[in-house]
């Protein structure tokens, strides 16, 4: 619809950022069960706007609605990256699954950065 690509799950970054949600779903499983309608919901839904909105955006069928989208699912990337850090703040998250999800929350926030740009000087 939008390129050459068949889908945007040809996406890497689309990829990427469903692997992304399913390690927030196995991280956040030993929060405290008080937290299930609060960080918990909260830290869910915002990773879940990532790959949403890339899927979202690609059916629009306008560029501009396209970027707009992405810049959607990147600025939940924001969120999903302050709340990781309340949830190791609070001890919800070890040091060790706090930075493997940093890390890859990281590497998608880059790439959908880059998609982004490249879309916007296109």
């Amino acid at each position: 619809m939008m390129s050459s690509m068949t889908s945007y799950r040809d996406l890497e970054v689309w990829q990427k950022s469903i692997d992304f949600v399913a390690a927030i779903y196995k991280a956040t499983e030993n929060f405290p069960k008080n937290e299930q309608y609060g960080l918990t919901n909260q830290i869910r839904r915002a990773s879940i706007s990532i790959p949403s909105n890339i899927a979202e955006g690609y059916y629009r069928g306008h560029l501009p609605e396209y970027i707009r989208f992405l810049k959607i699912g990147f600025s939940s990337g924001g969120e999903v990256e302050t709340q990781l850090i309340i949830a190791k703040k609070l001890g919800f998250l070890s040091e060790k699954d706090y930075g493997e999800l940093e890390i890859s929350l990281s590497n998608i926030m880059k790439m959908l950065n880059k998609l982004i740009q490249a879309l916007t000087h296109r």
